[in-house]
């Protein structure tokens, strides 16, 4: 039986792909439909509003849907700036931080939520022009269509809202406990749809290991969002989010609804990783993973919500269950900042280092490190490099979509030459060695 299960410490906030499996024996045919959910990174789950009564607009156009029930509007980026929409959807995304309950709020008479949960065609690129194709993992879902699978009952999707980002522990985040239960019972169903296949605790850390290892055999990783963090998250918070991308509309003009999202304060460089390292640079002062509060303070974020900053766990448990990560390496990446002026109203200057172009190589080596931890008690870990596979096109390219279209476990024929061309040792064997060059 193999089964892949997301972590909350682990998985949060990212490009992967969760296969969820059960084969018996070293190979099986593509005929073999085992369930597989895929989850999205943090630009693609669609979003619907509603206001209620209890809104009060800053502009007469930002209420005209008013008590009219649920509305499309993150869903087509074109569309926002062709109803000149722009401001009206800058103000629904916003979102409250509430200091007595600790957790974060729509603005009083909004209300939004994401549709389509469970189906694998729930999310979408937001900008549908053809430079575009394949993003939001529409060419995994293509080869897996053409592989038989089919979305409802073989294939699955569990989108999550991108304003919020998953409770560190001691800290409440009603949406995603809500996200929680709502994965639960979506996986329950995919189990009873498919002849009980799979049998699924609730998530890895958060379940005693001992249930884990025996209900889960197998975690595959893609692209996930790095505990350790990584410098985008950083230049994200000081100049405006590239996740979020609206034609025509500068990335400084999302910044203020941007840093009110939970989500944009979730991976920043941590201490553990980076060290004393100057991440972002300036002629009066450098601030490293150690020197939040004051770059927080520098860029004038709210005082309120740095504790969740401050806070934020550095290390991941080993899940303890058959875990293969891949990601992309031999990319130019942003490890510094440069804002020389001190200016962070303007993009910055890079200095550069290995990675994904995204993800910064020496926070994947540090989770790998994490993973590999539990190897100590012979429960494997095999990490795949993907040599110049860039963050946007690990999940577009042929090559290594391949690669992880066959990782997930359906070993066709074609899969087993595959592999064995690439990994000789991974069809019969995962051997002790954490790392597999790609």
């Amino acid at each position: 039986m193999a089964i892949v299960s997301p972590s909350t410490d682990l998985l949060a906030l990212l490009t992967f792909l969760i296969c969820l499996l059960r084969c018996c024996d070293a190979g099986y045919d593509v005929g073999v439909y085992s369930p597989i959910i895929l989850i999205p990174c943090i630009s693609c789950p669609n979003l619907e509003a509603r206001l209620t009564n209890v809104y009060v607009s800053s502009l007469p156009r930002c209420g005209a849907l008013k008590g009219k029930g649920w509305f499309s509007f993150w869903n087509n980026t074109s569309d926002l700036v062709r109803h000149n929409y722009v401001s009206c959807f800058e103000e629904h995304m916003r979102l409250v931080y509430d200091s007595a309950l600790k957790d974060y709020r729509n603005l009083p008479g909004v209300e939004t939520h994401v549709p389509d949960f469970g189906s694998a065609h729930g999310f979408t690129s937001k900008n549908l022009d053809s430079s575009h194709k394949g993003f939001c993992m529409t060419r995994v879902l293509e080869e897996l269509e053409l592989l038989g699978y089919r979305d409802g009952d073989t294939l699955f999707g569990a989108p999550y809202d991108p304003q919020h980002a998953p409770p560190l522990p001691g800290q409440p985040c009603q949406v995603f406990s809500d996200y929680f239960a709502r994965f639960k019972v979506l996986v329950e169903h995919a189990s009873e749809k498919n002849q009980d296949k799979l049998v699924i605790l609730k998530f890895i850390n958060w379940t005693p290991i001992t249930w884990s290892k025996k209900l889960i055999k197998h975690l595959v990783l893609i692209l996930p969002a790095l505990p350790g963090g990584f410098m985008e998250a950083l230049t994200n918070l000081a100049s405006g989010p590239k996740p979020l991308v609206v034609p025509t509309i500068p990335r400084l003009s999302l910044r203020p609804m941007w840093r009110t999202f939970a989500s944009a304060l979730l991976f920043l460089p941590s201490s553990l990783v980076f060290g004393h390292r100057p991440l972002v640079i300036t002629k009066n002062k450098n601030y490293s993973a150690y020197d939040y509060k004051d770059f927080l303070t520098a860029i004038g974020l709210n005082t309120e919500v740095m504790q969740r900053v401050l806070s934020t766990k550095l290390r991941v448990d080993a899940p303890m269950v058959l875990i293969t990560y891949l990601n992309g390496v031999g990319v130019q990446t942003p490890e510094q900042a440069v804002y020389w002026d001190g200016n962070f109203d303007v993009a910055s200057k890079n200095v550069y280092g290995d990675g994904d172009g995204v993800m910064n190589l020496v926070s994947v080596l540090a989770l790998v490190n994490d993973l590999h931890r539990q190897q100590h008690a012979n429960i494997h870990c095999k990490f795949i490099k993907i040599v110049n596979a860039t963050h946007s096109d690990i999940v577009v390219q042929e090559h290594s979509l391949k690669k992880i279209i066959c990782q997930c476990g359906i070993l066709s024929t074609y899969c087993k030459d595959f592999l064995k061309e690439d990994f000789p040792a991974v069809i019969d064997k995962v051997g002790p060695s954490p790392v597999w060059e790609g």
